[in-house]
Formats: C-alpha cells, sequence, structure tokens
C-alpha cells in the first residue's frame, strides 16, 4: 500500500465539537465521519496537514445550505470577521486536541520534515499543525510567535470569511475568485513574518487580490493545500490557469481537494458522482504543474466525498484508479507524499 501524506482535513473541528467523545471518534466505534484511527491505517493514512479551524456563530453544513449547493448557481453571503479574542480560544482548544491525539502514541507532531519522515518510518500518523484562517492571531502578531512554539507549521490567512489579514472568497458558482480587495497591511506584515519563522502560507481560501499580494511579497513557495482548477470546475475556490503558473513559477505545490463541489465541472454538492473528474484535475494540474508539484489535499471531515471513496478508507480505491488510468508507479509516489515532503523540505529550510 503506497502511503499518502495529505494536505487537509478537519478532524480536530470535529473533535472540539464532541469533546465528550474523542475517544470513541479516534478509536472509530463512533462510527461517523470520515477520519478515524481504524480507517486510517486500512486506507494507508500516514498523515499530513491537522487544521485549526474557528467556526462562524452559525455553521455552514445545515440542511438548506447543503441543499442549495446542490442546485447552482448558487451565491452565499460571507460571515462576519472574528477577532482574536474569540477566536483565540477555540483554537487552543482545537490545539488541546491535537496534543491529546499525541499522547495516545498513534500520532506525532512534527515540526520538520526529519520528524515526518520518522514518523512513517516507525508506522506513526505524522501530524503538521496548520490554522485554516488566522482569526487566533492578534494584530501585534505576539501570538503567531506563542502558535510557532506550540508546533505551527502552517497557516492560511484566511478561511472563507475575511480577517484583519485579509478577505476569502464566498461559496458561489460560477465565480472567479477575483471578489474582493486584498492583504491588509497586517496581512503584509503577517506573510514576512511567517517566512521568518518558516510558517508556511496556504493560499487555498484567499481571493485573488490577496493572492497576488502573498505572490509578490513571500519569498517561500506558493502553495495552495486543498484546491482544484478553475479550467474543469469554475467555482470561486479553484485556481485559474495564471494562477496555477504562479505557483509553479515559485517551486510550490496544490493538493487536490475531494470535495465534491470543487470537483464536479457542474459544482453540485452530490456524492454521486464517478472518479473522472478527479482525473481529469489531477491532468490539468501535472500539466500546470509538472509531477513534481501536484499531491492531495483531501479535505476530509470538512466537505463531501465521492460515493467511491467516502472516508479515509477510500484511498486505495483512488490511487488504484490512478493506476487503471495510465498513471506510473513513480507518479503515484510523488503524488501520495514525496512531493509534499519535498515541497516542506523547500519551504521549512533554516
Amino acid at each position: 500500500m503506497i502511503p499518502v501524506f495529505d494536505g487537509h482535513n478537519d478532524l480536530l473541528y470535529r473533535l472540539n465539537a464532541a469533546p465528550d467523545r474523542r475517544d470513541a471518534i479516534w478509536d472509530g466505534t463512533d462510527g461517523k465521519g470520515q477520519l478515524d484511527l481504524p480507517r486510517m491505517r486500512a486506507g494507508g493514512f500516514a498523515g499530513g496537514f491537522f487544521a485549526v479551524y474557528v467556526p462562524s456563530p452559525h455553521e455552514v453544513d445545515a440542511p438548506d445550505f447543503l441543499s442549495q449547493m446542490d442546485n447552482p448557481p448558487y451565491d452565499f453571503p460571507l460571515d462576519a470577521l472574528i477577532d482574536h479574542t474569540a477566536g483565540q480560544p477555540v483554537a487552543l482548544a482545537q490545539i488541546g486536541h491535537l496534543k491529546w491525539l499525541g499522547r495516545s502514541g498513534a500520532l506525532a507532531i512534527c515540526k520538520t520534515t526529519a520528524e515526518i519522515r520518522s514518523a512513517m518510518a516507525a508506522g506513526t500518523i505524522a501530524a503538521i499543525l496548520h490554522f485554516e484562517g488566522a482569526e487566533a492571531v492578534d494584530p501585534s502578531l505576539d501570538a503567531l510567535h506563542s502558535f510557532h512554539a506550540m508546533g505551527l507549521r502552517s497557516l492560511g490567512p484566511v478561511w472563507s470569511r475575511p480577517t484583519i489579514f485579509g478577505n476569502g472568497v464566498p461559496f458561489r458558482y460560477p465565480s472567479t475568485g477575483d471578489t474582493g480587495p486584498g492583504l491588509t497591511d497586517l496581512g503584509k506584515r503577517l506573510v514576512a513574518e511567517c517566512n521568518a519563522l518558516h510558517i508556511m502560507l496556504d493560499l487555498s481560501h484567499l481571493n485573488a487580490a490577496g493572492f497576488n499580494d502573498v505572490a509578490q511579497i513571500s519569498t517561500s513557495p506558493l502553495v495552495a493545500t486543498h484546491s482544484n482548477a478553475h479550467a474543469i470546475c469554475p467555482g470561486s475556490r479553484n485556481l485559474t490557469d495564471r494562477q496555477l503558473g504562479q505557483i509553479k513559477d515559485s517551486g510550490g505545490m496544490v493538493g487536490l481537494n475531494f470535495a465534491t463541489c470543487f470537483l464536479r465541472p457542474d459544482g453540485r454538492e452530490s456524492p454521486d458522482m464517478p472518479l473522472d473528474p478527479m482525473l481529469r484535475h489531477l491532468d490539468h494540474l501535472i500539466a500546470a504543474l509538472g509531477e513534481d508539484h501536484v499531491g492531495f489535499g483531501s479535505d476530509f471531515d470538512g466537505a463531501t466525498m465521492p460515493k467511491d471513496i467516502r472516508d479515509v478508507g477510500g484511498l486505495p480505491v483512488l490511487l488504484a484508479a490512478l493506476a487503471g488510468y495510465g498513471y506510473n508507479d513513480a507518479l503515484l509516489h510523488k503524488l501520495a507524499h514525496q512531493n509534499w515532503l519535498a515541497l516542506l523540505d523547500r519551504t521549512w529550510a533554516a
């Protein structure tokens, strides 16, 4: 089985939503969600980016929201900004859940690629602490240094709603990501400080203007941990060919998002889809970036998966489909984990 190092998951959010059931969630007896230790092992999940995510007061997974997303076009208003005084307690709680997973012995929180490789060799889940939105970071950026000391090694300045650092794209189909202004002055300081601390910057939720600002300012490779090709699925979250070119020029990387609404050309949420759109997105990303700059960014526990994958246990189904499609063994290993580790070598280098 080819081990998979994945660009994005939302297990910490799921644990924080039901802290009294976290043992059952982790050991698989909960019977829900898309990630737990038994299914990770069964699917060859070797590790990845574990996201800290601060939810809005009303969550977007309400039935009416999902129903509308399954009937495009749709356009949902952005939620209001959440400041650091509200964001920090949530972030600290989710970091606590990741530390708890580390104490289980089955997972290691990794701060270097050497630690990732060591954990993978030992059969331990290798976890990177990632922020999906910088709501927990204060205007002085002091908290960024504190979170870095806790293990933070990857950060997206925004989720979909705005932060004091910049603006994300709305849930909108069809749309480009050209939906508003770019980084604030604080956002530009955040990029520079992340570069200094060797914290990877994730562009997956940034709008086009913010993407351009990071491309101009950052000295690190441009990375979108869980994004797809706008040429195939014209939603606001997906990357245009121009953006893919900027990522290629920087030596960066894109992780294929498994979320149905970002895969399907019709933009629908329904899991009733073949794997063919995933192959089309991968072909497009590889053609645009080269085979050394594409990986997986599943969005497990944060999105609807295609019916043939469903959860982390379905990773071998995807790899088998890629092999059947003609991807050779060397390319499969690059997509599954080697490209992510090489990208982190480039980004985290002292």
